[in-house]
Order: structure tokens, then C-alpha cells, then sequence
């Protein structure tokens, strides 16, 4: 398949998205019961965002609905996104989205993968211009203040791979604070970024582990290239790995063996090579062009790429989400 973005690739995105963000079962809820009156399903508490198995992967299902439409606005699916979205982006169902974050038992809910979704979801409406990013504002707002209340008590960063990794939400969140030119919020992100990783170095990259979708290590990477500028990136990025024109760690340029698609947990690994192969693509759109390690790095991202491509759709427990990382990795550095 094409390294880049086609308008072929764009509707197969487009089909496959609008065929999971309306579905509402099998649904794995992040809900807290307080009693009895709160067992309901997933379109009674969340009115939009009630498909695509979970919360955050409609979210991010939504996500790729409204960037393929913004690159492609004459895909032949454009006009059943459009009507689609008109029915759900409402102001009501908005505020009941909000509301159900007003509940106590949702100060963790989706925190912190979701809330970056979200927030990336509203910068990607804000790019269209069409008054949809002012309907979802009450909820984008509510979750830009949730990691201004939060970031200030993370003492730590969490490297794992999967929904709770701290480097992907500060990479999605610098994303809206760009858009927005939400200074606060950038300025945060990037303080918390430097006092956890500036002083990383010689990573060892334990990866991957069973389930992981996203690589610690080049998460961090991909991560600090946002926070630096350029030559200090140069620097930070050498000492962080210093072997990477021996492509060492090895672990970082094999993509990750799929036994069993049709588990939704090893399904994950797909993730990860398309997440690799996304970082790996913005690392090497820092780097100048006479660069020794460019190629190396370049060469990773194919190899990345060419093992997760052909599988974003095919079964359901990868196809709800995969299409999402892959225009993640498509779309790096131009």
C-alpha cells in the first residue's frame, strides 16, 4: 500500500469509520456506577460518542471522519458524513456528554488517551471552519481544564504502551494548544514534558510488551520534538539513542509479530506498528537530509508501515480504531 495518503485509501478510511461510530454493540464502558439508576447503555450516557466499542476510539473514529473529509471534501462517503455528523453534533447531545462529566465518578473517566482524543477531535474541527468546533466547545473546554487540574498533580510520567501513556496525550494535547493558541495549556504541557524526559537517556526500549499500541520509547521521542526546538531536540534525541545509526535497540526496528486478530488485546500490536511507524516518520522530518541516520530511520517506518497497512481493516477489534493511527502515520511530516 501507498506511504501517503490517497483519495482510494481516504474512502476505504471513510467507509470503514461510518460503519463503527453509530454501532453501539459490543460496547466496553469506562462508567462508574453510583447505583442502580446509572446501569444504562452506551447512547443513553454518551448521545455522540456511543459507538466504536468504547468512548475514545468513536472519538478518534470521529477524528478520522472529519480529517479525510477536510483533505478529500469530494470522497464519494462526504455527503453521509456530513448528514451524519449534523444529527449528532448537537448542542444537546453536547451538553449531555458534558453533564455526564460533572459526575463525580467521572474525574478519571477516559483519562488521559480520551481526553486527548477529544481535543484533538475539536482541533481538527477548528481547521474546518464551519461552526461544528463552536457546538463541541462546552465538552472540549471541560477536558482542557481537566489537564490543567491534573498535569500539575503528575509528579510522574507512565511509559506504558497502551491508554494510559502520558507522552501521547501531551503530544495530542500540543496539537489543540496550537490550533487554539491556547498558550496555557501548551505552556503546561511542554513544562511537564521537559521535568519528566529531558533527562532521558540510553533507552533501553523493553518493548513491546503483549498488548502495547504504542511504543514507549519513540512516544517519548516524538514527544520531545514538539517540546525543543530543533537543535536541542538534535541533542536530547542522540543521547536518548545513540546507537540508532546500528539500529540499536533491534526491538525498535522489527515490527511486532499479530498471532490473533480476533483478540481485541493482541489486536493492539497493529497499533503499535502503525504508531512506530508514525513517530519514526516525524522524527525523520526533523532530521536534515544528510543525516547518516535519516535512512535508518526511514527504513524503520516503511517496514512498519508495510506490516500494518494492509491489516487496518478485516476484523472488528482491530477495524473500530486502526484507521486512526494509520493517518496518523500517513499524514506525519508533510
Amino acid at each position: 500500500m501507498s506511504a501517503r495518503l490517497t483519495p482510494e485509501i481516504a474512502a476505504l478510511y471513510a467507509r470503514t469509520a461510518l460503519g463503527h461510530v453509530t454501532r453501539e454493540y459490543p460496547n466496553k464502558l469506562d462508567h462508574v456506577l453510583a447505583g442502580p439508576g446509572d446501569a444504562l447503555g452506551p447512547r443513553a450516557l454518551h448521545p455522540i460518542f456511543f459507538g466504536s466499542f468504547d468512548w475514545h476510539s468513536c472519538v478518534h473514529g470521529w477524528w478520522t471522519l472529519f480529517t479525510v473529509l477536510r483533505l478529500y471534501p469530494d470522497l464519494p462517503e462526504a455527503g453521509r458524513i456530513r448528514n451524519l455528523a449534523d444529527s449528532l453534533f448537537t448542542p444537546e447531545n453536547v451538553a449531555a456528554e458534558t453533564a455526564y462529566l460533572a459526575r463525580p465518578e467521572s474525574r478519571g473517566f477516559e483519562r488521559p488517551y480520551g481526553w486527548a482524543w477529544l481535543l484533538m477531535l475539536a482541533a481538527e474541527l477548528e481547521r474546518h471552519g464551519d461552526g461544528r468546533a463552536a457546538v463541541l466547545r462546552p465538552l472540549t473546554r471541560c477536558f482542557a481544564q481537566r489537564f490543567i487540574a491534573f498535569l500539575p498533580l503528575a509528579d510522574y510520567p507512565v511509559r506504558v504502551g497502551t491508554h494510559y501513556n502520558t507522552a501521547f496525550a501531551l503530544r495530542l494535547t500540543l496539537d489543540y494548544a496550537g490550533a487554539v493558541q491556547d498558550g496555557a495549556l501548551a505552556g503546561l504541557c511542554r513544562e511537564r514534558a521537559l521535568r519528566w524526559h529531558s533527562s532521558d537517556r540510553d533507552c533501553q526500549a523493553w518493548e513491546p510488551s503483549q498488548d502495547e499500541f504504542l511504543s514507549p520509547a519513540l512516544m517519548e521521542a516524538a514527544l520531545m520534538r514538539w517540546v525543543l526546538d530543533h537543535e536541542a531536540f538534535t541533542a536530547w534525541f542522540e543521547s536518548f539513542l545513540p546507537d540508532l545509526g546500528r539500529r540499536e535497540p533491534a526491538t525498535l526496528f522489527l515490527p511486532a509479530l499479530v498471532s490473533d486478530r480476533s483478540d481485541g488485546k493482541i489486536a493492539h500490536l497493529d497499533g503499535l506498528n502503525l504508531s512506530r511507524a508514525w513517530c519514526w516518520r516525524e522524527i525523520a522530518s526533523s532530521m536534515p537530509l544528510d543525516d547518516r541516520r535519516r535512512p535508518v530511520v526511514l527504513e524503520a517506518a516503511r517496514a512498519h508501515l508495510d506490516a500494518a497497512l494492509p491489516r487496518v481493516t478485516g476484523d472488528y477489534m482491530g477495524e473500530h480504531w486502526l484507521a486512526s493511527f494509520a493517518l496518523l502515520a500517513l499524514l506525519a511530516g508533510e
